[in-house]
Protein backbone atom coordinates (compact mmCIF):
# COMPACT_ATOMS: atom_id res chain seq x y z
CA UNK A 1 0.00 0.00 0.00
CA UNK A 2 3.18 2.28 0.78
CA UNK A 3 4.28 1.69 -2.89
CA UNK A 4 0.87 2.09 -4.42
CA UNK A 5 -0.27 5.30 -2.64
CA UNK A 6 3.66 6.81 -2.14
CA UNK A 7 4.55 8.27 1.37
CA UNK A 8 5.33 6.62 4.48
CA UNK A 9 3.21 3.98 5.81
CA UNK A 10 2.13 4.80 9.54
CA UNK A 11 2.20 1.92 11.61
CA UNK A 12 -1.11 1.56 14.33
CA UNK A 13 -4.85 0.55 13.95
CA UNK A 14 -6.46 -2.45 13.21
CA UNK A 15 -9.52 -1.14 10.64
CA UNK A 16 -7.30 0.42 8.60
CA UNK A 17 -4.01 -1.68 8.86
CA UNK A 18 -1.35 -0.87 6.05
CA UNK A 19 -3.75 1.54 4.55
CA UNK A 20 -2.54 5.05 6.03
CA UNK A 21 0.54 7.12 4.89
CA UNK A 22 1.81 10.46 5.37
CA UNK A 23 2.96 12.83 3.16
CA UNK A 24 5.00 15.61 4.17
CA UNK A 25 2.43 17.42 6.84
CA UNK A 26 -0.65 15.64 5.34
CA UNK A 27 -2.30 11.93 6.11
CA UNK A 28 -3.87 9.80 3.38
CA UNK A 29 -6.10 7.35 3.97
CA UNK A 30 -9.57 4.99 3.09
CA UNK A 31 -12.25 7.50 3.42
CA UNK A 32 -15.35 6.47 5.32
CA UNK A 33 -18.66 6.10 3.35
CA UNK A 34 -19.82 9.17 5.28
CA UNK A 35 -16.25 11.60 4.76
CA UNK A 36 -18.29 14.35 3.57
CA UNK A 37 -20.34 14.98 6.47
CA UNK A 38 -17.82 14.25 8.81
CA UNK A 39 -15.12 16.24 6.99
CA UNK A 40 -18.00 19.48 7.77
CA UNK A 41 -17.62 18.32 11.44
CA UNK A 42 -14.36 18.26 11.81
CA UNK A 43 -13.91 21.88 10.23
CA UNK A 44 -16.93 23.13 12.31
CA UNK A 45 -14.90 21.88 15.87
CA UNK A 46 -11.86 23.75 14.39
CA UNK A 47 -14.46 26.93 14.25
CA UNK A 48 -15.49 26.35 17.36
CA UNK A 49 -12.02 26.23 18.83
CA UNK A 50 -11.35 22.63 19.13
CA UNK A 51 -7.97 21.84 18.25
CA UNK A 52 -7.55 18.56 19.09
CA UNK A 53 -8.54 16.81 15.87
CA UNK A 54 -7.20 16.77 12.36
CA UNK A 55 -7.97 19.31 10.07
CA UNK A 56 -9.50 18.04 6.69
CA UNK A 57 -7.73 18.64 3.52
CA UNK A 58 -8.96 16.91 0.71
CA UNK A 59 -11.54 14.57 -0.53
CA UNK A 60 -11.41 12.18 -3.11
CA UNK A 61 -14.70 10.38 -3.81
CA UNK A 62 -14.12 8.78 -6.75
CA UNK A 63 -10.87 6.57 -5.21
CA UNK A 64 -12.26 6.24 -1.65
CA UNK A 65 -9.52 8.24 -0.09
CA UNK A 66 -9.15 11.39 2.24
CA UNK A 67 -6.32 13.49 2.87
CA UNK A 68 -5.94 14.84 6.24
CA UNK A 69 -3.89 17.44 8.02
CA UNK A 70 -0.76 15.26 9.90
CA UNK A 71 -1.25 15.89 13.91
CA UNK A 72 2.32 15.69 15.07
CA UNK A 73 2.88 13.62 18.47
CA UNK A 74 3.37 10.56 20.03
CA UNK A 75 0.62 7.65 19.54
CA UNK A 76 1.56 5.00 21.95
CA UNK A 77 0.90 1.19 20.70
CA UNK A 78 0.91 -1.96 21.62
CA UNK A 79 2.74 -2.83 24.17
CA UNK A 80 2.06 0.48 25.57
CA UNK A 81 4.59 2.81 26.92
CA UNK A 82 4.61 3.27 30.45
CA UNK A 83 4.06 7.00 30.18
CA UNK A 84 0.87 6.46 28.06
CA UNK A 85 -0.59 4.85 30.91
CA UNK A 86 0.19 6.66 34.12
CA UNK A 87 -2.78 8.05 36.15
CA UNK A 88 -1.97 11.22 34.81
CA UNK A 89 -2.08 10.85 31.21
CA UNK A 90 -5.41 9.10 31.88
CA UNK A 91 -7.33 11.93 33.83
CA UNK A 92 -6.45 14.13 30.90
CA UNK A 93 -7.39 11.62 28.28
CA UNK A 94 -10.80 12.03 30.21
CA UNK A 95 -10.47 16.14 30.26
CA UNK A 96 -9.47 15.87 26.17
CA UNK A 97 -13.04 13.90 25.60
CA UNK A 98 -14.63 16.85 27.80
CA UNK A 99 -13.57 19.42 26.11
CA UNK A 100 -14.09 17.42 22.38
CA UNK A 101 -17.84 16.97 23.39
CA UNK A 102 -18.00 20.38 24.66
CA UNK A 103 -17.38 22.15 21.49
CA UNK A 104 -19.77 19.16 19.79
CA UNK A 105 -22.44 20.12 22.10
CA UNK A 106 -23.43 23.22 19.28
CA UNK A 107 -22.90 21.40 16.29
CA UNK A 108 -25.35 18.80 16.29
CA UNK A 109 -24.70 16.07 13.65
CA UNK A 110 -26.91 15.81 10.49
CA UNK A 111 -29.71 13.61 11.17
CA UNK A 112 -29.63 12.96 7.05
CA UNK A 113 -26.09 11.12 6.97
CA UNK A 114 -25.80 7.19 7.20
CA UNK A 115 -23.56 7.50 10.48
CA UNK A 116 -21.78 4.41 11.43
CA UNK A 117 -23.46 1.72 13.80
CA UNK A 118 -20.82 -0.57 14.55
CA UNK A 119 -19.90 1.03 18.09
CA UNK A 120 -22.83 3.47 18.11
CA UNK A 121 -24.88 4.01 21.19
CA UNK A 122 -27.27 1.55 21.80
CA UNK A 123 -29.62 4.42 22.70
CA UNK A 124 -29.07 6.98 20.67
CA UNK A 125 -28.44 10.65 21.07
CA UNK A 126 -27.72 14.48 20.15
CA UNK A 127 -23.46 14.71 20.41
CA UNK A 128 -22.03 13.32 17.44
CA UNK A 129 -19.38 10.66 19.65
CA UNK A 130 -16.01 9.67 18.96
CA UNK A 131 -16.85 5.87 20.13
CA UNK A 132 -12.92 4.91 19.53
CA UNK A 133 -10.43 6.60 21.97
CA UNK A 134 -8.50 3.89 22.36
CA UNK A 135 -4.88 4.89 23.16
CA UNK A 136 -4.19 4.41 19.72
CA UNK A 137 -6.25 7.13 18.56
CA UNK A 138 -4.81 9.61 21.08
CA UNK A 139 -1.89 11.63 19.91
CA UNK A 140 0.46 12.86 22.90
CA UNK A 141 2.44 15.65 23.10
CA UNK A 142 5.41 16.42 25.99
CA UNK A 143 3.66 13.23 27.69
CA UNK A 144 -0.10 14.44 27.54
CA UNK A 145 -2.48 13.61 25.56
CA UNK A 146 -3.10 16.85 22.55
CA UNK A 147 -5.18 15.38 20.12
CA UNK A 148 -7.67 12.74 19.22
CA UNK A 149 -7.60 10.75 15.70
CA UNK A 150 -9.60 8.37 13.33
CA UNK A 151 -12.89 9.68 13.77
CA UNK A 152 -13.98 6.88 11.16
CA UNK A 153 -16.92 5.44 13.49
CA UNK A 154 -17.87 8.70 14.76
CA UNK A 155 -21.75 8.67 15.44
CA UNK A 156 -24.70 10.66 17.07
CA UNK A 157 -24.86 9.35 21.47
CA UNK A 158 -24.73 10.23 24.32
CA UNK A 159 -21.69 11.76 25.77
CA UNK A 160 -21.72 9.46 28.26
CA UNK A 161 -21.19 6.54 26.18
CA UNK A 162 -18.07 8.17 24.99
CA UNK A 163 -16.68 7.78 28.23
CA UNK A 164 -17.53 4.72 28.94
CA UNK A 165 -16.14 3.30 25.30
CA UNK A 166 -12.91 5.02 26.28
CA UNK A 167 -13.06 3.76 29.73
CA UNK A 168 -13.10 -0.01 27.90
CA UNK A 169 -9.86 0.76 26.43
CA UNK A 170 -8.03 3.24 29.12
CA UNK A 171 -8.82 1.85 32.23
CA UNK A 172 -9.03 -1.23 31.05
CA UNK A 173 -11.82 -2.96 31.93
CA UNK A 174 -10.36 -6.46 31.39
CA UNK A 175 -10.28 -9.17 33.98
CA UNK A 176 -7.12 -9.43 35.42
CA UNK A 177 -5.88 -12.60 32.65
CA UNK A 178 -7.37 -10.65 29.36
CA UNK A 179 -5.22 -7.84 30.81
CA UNK A 180 -2.24 -9.56 31.44
CA UNK A 181 -2.50 -10.94 28.44
CA UNK A 182 -3.38 -7.53 26.60
CA UNK A 183 0.09 -6.05 27.92
CA UNK A 184 -1.97 -4.03 30.57
CA UNK A 185 -1.47 -6.27 33.52
CA UNK A 186 -0.87 -4.58 36.88
CA UNK A 187 -3.36 -2.08 36.66
CA UNK A 188 -6.14 -1.14 38.77
CA UNK A 189 -9.31 -0.72 36.40
CA UNK A 190 -11.43 0.26 39.46
CA UNK A 191 -9.17 2.99 40.52
CA UNK A 192 -8.33 3.79 36.94
CA UNK A 193 -12.11 4.07 35.94
CA UNK A 194 -12.82 6.78 38.82
CA UNK A 195 -9.84 8.82 37.51
CA UNK A 196 -10.96 9.03 33.84
CA UNK A 197 -14.31 9.78 35.01
CA UNK A 198 -12.70 12.71 37.62
CA UNK A 199 -10.58 13.80 34.67
CA UNK A 200 -13.85 14.08 32.53
CA UNK A 201 -15.95 16.01 35.59
CA UNK A 202 -18.23 13.57 35.36
CA UNK A 203 -20.93 14.82 37.76
CA UNK A 204 -22.15 12.64 40.29
CA UNK A 205 -25.55 11.75 39.09
CA UNK A 206 -23.92 10.19 36.09
CA UNK A 207 -21.78 8.09 37.81
CA UNK A 208 -24.29 5.20 38.21
CA UNK A 209 -25.13 5.64 34.79
CA UNK A 210 -21.60 5.05 33.67
CA UNK A 211 -20.97 1.96 35.33
CA UNK A 212 -23.65 0.59 33.53
CA UNK A 213 -23.11 2.50 30.03
CA UNK A 214 -19.80 0.01 30.36
CA UNK A 215 -21.90 -3.00 30.51
CA UNK A 216 -23.72 -1.93 27.27
CA UNK A 217 -20.14 -0.72 25.81
CA UNK A 218 -18.92 -4.39 26.92
CA UNK A 219 -21.78 -6.22 24.64
CA UNK A 220 -20.72 -4.04 21.47
CA UNK A 221 -17.67 -4.45 21.07
CA UNK A 222 -18.43 -7.93 21.15
CA UNK A 223 -20.94 -7.88 18.56
CA UNK A 224 -18.61 -5.52 16.78
CA UNK A 225 -15.21 -8.42 16.58
CA UNK A 226 -17.91 -10.68 16.15
CA UNK A 227 -18.98 -9.09 12.94
CA UNK A 228 -15.46 -8.41 11.45
CA UNK A 229 -14.38 -12.02 12.14
CA UNK A 230 -17.58 -13.45 10.49
CA UNK A 231 -16.43 -11.24 7.38
CA UNK A 232 -13.56 -12.67 7.22
CA UNK A 233 -11.21 -9.57 8.23
CA UNK A 234 -8.04 -11.16 8.83
CA UNK A 235 -6.37 -8.66 11.28
CA UNK A 236 -9.66 -9.09 13.55
CA UNK A 237 -9.10 -12.97 13.18
CA UNK A 238 -5.86 -13.44 14.19
CA UNK A 239 -6.15 -10.77 16.59
CA UNK A 240 -9.42 -12.62 17.73
CA UNK A 241 -6.94 -15.65 18.08
CA UNK A 242 -4.33 -14.68 19.73
CA UNK A 243 -6.32 -13.42 22.65
CA UNK A 244 -8.38 -16.78 22.99
CA UNK A 245 -11.41 -16.47 21.16
CA UNK A 246 -14.97 -16.15 22.52
CA UNK A 247 -13.77 -17.63 25.94
CA UNK A 248 -12.04 -14.13 26.08
CA UNK A 249 -15.34 -12.25 26.02
CA UNK A 250 -17.03 -14.48 28.44
CA UNK A 251 -14.58 -14.43 30.92
CA UNK A 252 -14.80 -9.91 30.57
CA UNK A 253 -18.67 -10.42 31.02
CA UNK A 254 -18.24 -12.58 33.93
CA UNK A 255 -15.65 -10.75 35.78
CA UNK A 256 -17.31 -7.02 34.96
CA UNK A 257 -20.69 -8.86 36.10
CA UNK A 258 -19.06 -10.01 39.53
CA UNK A 259 -17.17 -6.34 39.96
CA UNK A 260 -20.11 -3.78 38.62
CA UNK A 261 -20.73 -2.65 42.72
CA UNK A 262 -17.20 -2.29 43.44
CA UNK A 263 -17.10 -0.06 39.92
CA UNK A 264 -20.05 2.04 41.14
CA UNK A 265 -18.81 1.95 45.36
CA UNK A 266 -15.13 3.79 44.08
CA UNK A 267 -17.72 6.06 41.20
CA UNK A 268 -19.40 7.32 44.61
CA UNK A 269 -16.90 7.88 47.10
Amino acid sequence: MGAEHGGVPLAGGMANAGAVVRHGDEVERPAPPHAAALHRHLRALAAAGFGGAPEPVALDTAAGRERLAFVPGDVPLPPFPAWAMTEEALARVGGLLRRLHDASAALPPDPSVAWPADLADPRGGTLLCHNDVCPENVVFRDGRPAALIDFDLAAPGRPLWDLAMAARYWAPVLDPESAEAAGRGGLDPVRRLRVLADGYGLAREGRGELVEAVGEAIAVGRAFVAGRVAGGDPVYQASFAAYGGWRRWERIGEWYARTRGTFVRALLA
